[in-house]
């Protein structure tokens, strides 16, 4: 008999998608979608466990062996990465677990869920040792699912949002409408099945001198009523959307309450003794009646947090920084993308070059620092259009920026358009990541995907090796931050790609 019904895998992906950052720079995050799967999934009475190989650091065999001595009912192995669009990039350790179970375990019922394999939910079961894949957001199928196998596997039909096989054809179910009572029916994380003690903080977010341990991510909000063509972060919701009868021209957001958000921190706080936060919702700086309403309450508790949190630029309304930084919001990460209008407006990215100027600003003088989000290549990007990127990134000297390479993830606009186009794709899965060795960006309609992957690797060296930037590093956080900052810039990444260029 199987001793769990379901155990949910985080597949061990950090060492070959950050290579040597991996190791001391990048965060451990929790596996934020494998504890509101199992959430959802203890609210139905059902018998879960969680099984974090990446922060426990396990060889795919040893999170083989792990699933297997406890015989789940079903294995379900989650494809979601740390930032909204990364889940792609941890295709690859998900399939050598997927095979590695099957190996060990040929009779085992093993399913993968999550943004990648929703978006390509046909592709992942002809090519993976899986059983089942679903193409929803996840929720509903996990309770069915196990109750169809309890009872023999009769009833898959009925199991919604499920791709599986019968006999040699492939077969998928009616979708399920989004969940919407957050509150009741994915009431936080279970911490307690999670190695709390091994989760830390990326490195900026503690540059002020804190320990980055203890740690902790979460959500507040599902969706992004934004329609960037680079992003996929709606593909686990477009199949619920649909089935709860929204326009296709619309996307879902949906919140959990300032008391459910405020009960997680309480827990967070005083039973793990955690102060740096991560609000990893897409865009938590969005509607200012939720921000404020969890704001009070960390004001009211009087708790002394480190969070940072995703905005936009034409989010940030009057009145909401001074209350964010006293609620201890000490990062907030803003899309800036690109500064040439012609690129940002072809990805539906539409603000004005003041209104970039002028937010930061406001943001800055309240005390809260900045991460500007920046990516080189994007379809109408050529070499001096991404000079411009870099010119006024290294003007606006915010106190982290993250540099990307444009990746037509599945489940974006941006995908669908290379498809149509013809456009070159990364051969494999780990090629979606940004600081792998095998990344390769999309090219442009001027550049290749070289051309753009080595000014990104160089404008990172470019802006962390500017003299104005370490300077205001040294005065805001110290000597020590600005040591830490140079010695951030000797961890070179290796790069297939050029490599092959310069050879």
């Amino acid at each position: 008999m199987p001793s769990v019904d379901l155990l949910f895998v985080n597949p061990s992906a950090r060492h070959k998608i950050y290579q040597l950052l991996g190791a001391e720079l990048s965060a451990i995050e929790p596996p934020v979608w494998a504890g509101l799967l199992a959430s959802y999934a203890l609210t139905k009475g059902l018998s879960v466990e969680i099984l974090d190989a990446e922060a426990e650091n396990l060889t795919v065999e040893q999170t083989a062996a792990r699933a297997a001595a406890l015989k789940p009912t079903v294995v379900v192995i989650v494809v979601y990465g740390h930032q909204p669009s990364a889940s792609t990039q941890n295709m690859g350790a998900a399939s050598s677990t997927c095979t590695a179970l099957r190996q060990l375990w040929p009779e085992a019922k093993i399913m993968l869920v999550g943004g990648h394999v929703a978006a390509l939910p046909e592709r992942t079961l002809r090519e993976e040792s899986a059983d089942y894949v679903c193409s929803g957001e996840g929720f509903r199928t996990l309770d069915a699912l196990v109750a169809a196998l309890k009872a023999g596997g009769a009833d898959l039909h009925k199991v919604p949002d499920l791709w599986y096989r019968d006999g040699q054809e492939i077969v998928s179910t009616a979708a399920a409408p989004l969940l919407r009572d957050l509150d009741r029916e994915v009431p936080g994380i279970p911490w307690k099945l999670l190695p709390m003690d091994r989760y830390r903080a990326h490195n900026w977010h503690c540059f002020d001198g804190l320990k980055r341990q203890p740690y902790a991510s979460f959500y507040t909000t599902f969706g992004c009523p934004y329609k960037c063509t680079f992003c996929c972060i709606q593909a686990p919701f477009r199949s619920g959307e649909k089935a709860a009868g929204l326009s296709e021209t619309q996307n879902s957001y949906r919140y959990w309450s300032a008391d459910a958000v405020i009960g997680w921190i309480d827990e967070l706080v005083n039973r793990y003794g955690v102060r740096n936060i991560k609000l990893a919702d897409e865009m938590f700086v969005l509607n200012a009646r939720h921000v404020n309403a969890i704001c009070d309450k960390i004001i009211e508790r009087g708790y002394d947090l480190n969070i940072w949190a995703y905005a936009r630029v034409d989010t940030v309304r009057e009145g909401m920084i001074d209350k964010l930084k006293r609620a201890g919001v000490h990062w907030l990460a803003f899309g800036i993308e690109a500064a040439n209008e012609k690129v940002r407006e072809d990805v539906q990215k539409g603000f004005d070059q003041e209104d970039i100027f002028r937010t930061l600003d406001q943001v800055r003088a309240a005390g809260i620092n900045v991460i500007g989000n920046y990516i080189f290549g994007l379809p109408e990007d050529d070499h001096a259009s991404m000079k411009q990127t870099l010119d006024m990134a290294l003007e606006l000297n915010c106190e982290f920026a993250n540099f990307y390479s444009t990746m037509a993830y599945p489940g974006s606009p941006l995908y669908d358009q290379a498809l149509r186009e013809g456009w070159a794709l990364p051969t494999g899965w780990n090629g979606y990541s940004q600081h792998a060795y095998d990344t390769m960006p999309l090219p442009t309609k001027h550049l290749t995907a070289a051309q753009v992957l080595a000014f990104r690797d160089k404008a990172f060296q470019i802006y962390y090796k500017d003299p104005r930037y370490l300077s205001m590093i040294e005065k805001k956080f110290g000597t020590e931050t600005a040591a830490h900052v140079r010695e951030m810039t000797g961890h070179g990444l290796k790069r297939k790609l050029l490599e092959a260029v310069s050879a």
